[in-house]
C-alpha cells in the first residue's frame, strides 16, 4: 500500500510541477501570437488527441508533465510532433491531406474540419517576445509554489509565525549577548529575513552556535555582532541550538496569509540558491546531490505524513524548478534567454552550430550528473541513510 501511495504521490507532484511549466510556455506562446502545435499532458504514445484552433491537445500514456511543441522550434518535442505529423499524414487517403502539413493531425479529428496554423513561427518572433515565451515556464512554477503555500497557511490552524521575539528565556545566552524581547529580526548573518524560517535556516548554517543578527528595536535599526546560543547533547553525544526565544503569532487574514505565501516563496528560493552556491564553493559535498530515486523517496515519506507536508513539497520542489531552468546554461530556459539576450544587443543570433554544440554538451553533462545523484540515492536507500 506504502509503495502505492509514493507512487501516485510521485507522478501528482512531477506531473503538477512539469504540465504547469509547459502550461507558461503554452499561454505566453499564445498571448504572443505564436503557432503551438501541440500541448500535452504526460509523455509517450498519444491516449486522446484533439484539434483545436491550430493546436493539438493531447493526453499520453505516461503521467509525468508533458511538453510544448512550438513551431520552428528545434526541440525534440518540436521534432517529434513534426514525426507524428508527418506518419498521421502518411496514413491518411489522399483526399484528405490537402493542407495537413500545416497541423500536427493533418485533418479532420473527432468530426472536426482541419484546422488551419493561427500563430507565427517562434523564430520570427520579436527577440522579446521569444525570452518572454522562454521565461514563462519559470515563472508558472513560482505562481504554483505560491498558491500551494497560500492554501497551506489558509488552511492551518495555528497562526502565522511571525519574526518579532515574543520572550526571551531567563538565564539563556541569546538574551545575554544581545536579543530582548520585542525585537523584530530583520537579517541573520548579513541575510534578509522574509519568514521566520530564515531565521532557523541561518541559525542552522552557523558553525560555532553564534550569529550576527540586525534587528529593529523600538523604531531603529539595532546590529548585534555576535549572539550566542546555548548548547544540549543527546544520548548520542550529538550537539544541539537551543534557540531559547519563542516569537510572536500573526493574525491570519487574507492580506497576511498572501503575503506570507510571497514570502515563502522567497524563503524556498533563498535556500536554493544558498544551497547551489554552497555547493560550488566546496561548503557542501556533491556526494549530498539528490536524483530522481531520492526525490521520490522524500515524496513518500512527506505523503505518509499528510497532504499539507505533501503539499509543503510541492511547493519547494516546484520553486527548485523555476530556479533551475532560469539558469543561464545551455540546455535550460536560461541558457536559451542568455542566447537571446545577446541577439538583442548584437542584433545577430549565435550561431546554430554553436548553440547546438553547447546545448548537445550541456545536456551531457547534466545527464552525466543525473546518473552521479542516482548512484547516490540507490546507495543511500540500500544503506539506509534515506
Amino acid at each position: 500500500m506504502s509503495f502505492i501511495i509514493t507512487l501516485l504521490a510521485a507522478v501528482f507532484v512531477f506531473s503538477a510541477v512539469i504540465a504547469i511549466h509547459e502550461f507558461g510556455h503554452f499561454a505566453v506562446a499564445k498571448l504572443c501570437g505564436v503557432q503551438v502545435n501541440e500541448f500535452s499532458i504526460g509523455m509517450g504514445p498519444v491516449l486522446l488527441k484533439k484539434m483545436h484552433h491550430g493546436t493539438q491537445y493531447s493526453l499520453r500514456a505516461l503521467p509525468v508533465g508533458g511538453f510544448v511543441a512550438l513551431e520552428g522550434e528545434e526541440s525534440p518535442e518540436s521534432q517529434q510532433a513534426e514525426g507524428e505529423e508527418r506518419s498521421d499524414l502518411e496514413e491518411r487517403p489522399l483526399s484528405q491531406r490537402s493542407g495537413a502539413a500545416s497541423s500536427p493531425d493533418g485533418g479532420a479529428l473527432n468530426g472536426e474540419e482541419l484546422s488551419q496554423p493561427t500563430g507565427k513561427p517562434l523564430n520570427e518572433a520579436p527577440v522579446w517576445q521569444r525570452a518572454l515565451i522562454m521565461a514563462a515556464g519559470a515563472c508558472m512554477n513560482f505562481l504554483l509554489g505560491f498558491v500551494v503555500m497560500a492554501i497551506l497557511l489558509a488552511a492551518q490552524n495555528e497562526p502565522i509565525t511571525s519574526r518579532v521575539i515574543y520572550a526571551v528565556e531567563d538565564g539563556a545566552l541569546c538574551g545575554q549577548t544581545g536579543l530582548e524581547a520585542g525585537d523584530k529580526v530583520l537579517a541573520v548573518n548579513g541575510r534578509r529575513c522574509f519568514v521566520a524560517n530564515d531565521m532557523l535556516y541561518e541559525l542552522m548554517r552557523t558553525e560555532d552556535y553564534s550569529a550576527s543578527f540586525t534587528v529593529l528595536r523600538d523604531g531603529k535599526k539595532v546590529e548585534l555582532p555576535r549572539v550566542q546560543f546555548d548548547t544540549w547533547q543527546d544520548e548520542d553525544g550529538e550537539t544541539h541550538m537551543s534557540l531559547g526565544f519563542t516569537v510572536y503569532g500573526i493574525k491570519k487574514t487574507p492580506v497576511n496569509v498572501i503575503k506570507e505565501a510571497w514570502n515563502s516563496v522567497l524563503y524556498y528560493g533563498r535556500i536554493i540558491f544558498t544551497s547551489l552556491m554552497d555547493l560550488l564553493r566546496g561548503r557542501e559535498s556533491i556526494n549530498d546531490l539528490s536524483g530522481p530515486v531520492g526525490i521520490v523517496t522524500a515524496i513518500g515519506q512527506a505523503a505518509s505524513y499528510g497532504w499539507q507536508d505533501l503539499l509543503e513539497l510541492l511547493a519547494l520542489i516546484t520553486v527548485n524548478v523555476g530556479i533551475f531552468n532560469l539558469l543561464p546554461f545551455p540546455a535550460l530556459d536560461g541558457g536559451k534567454v542568455v542566447f537571446l539576450l545577446i541577439e538583442g544587443v548584437t542584433g545577430h543570433a549565435v550561431p546554430e552550430k554553436i548553440q547546438s554544440g553547447l546545448t548537445l554538451a550541456a545536456f551531457a553533462l547534466l545527464f552525466a550528473l543525473m546518473i552521479f545523484a542516482t548512484y547516490n540515492d540507490i546507495v543511500r536507500l540500500v544503506t539506509g541513510a534515506i
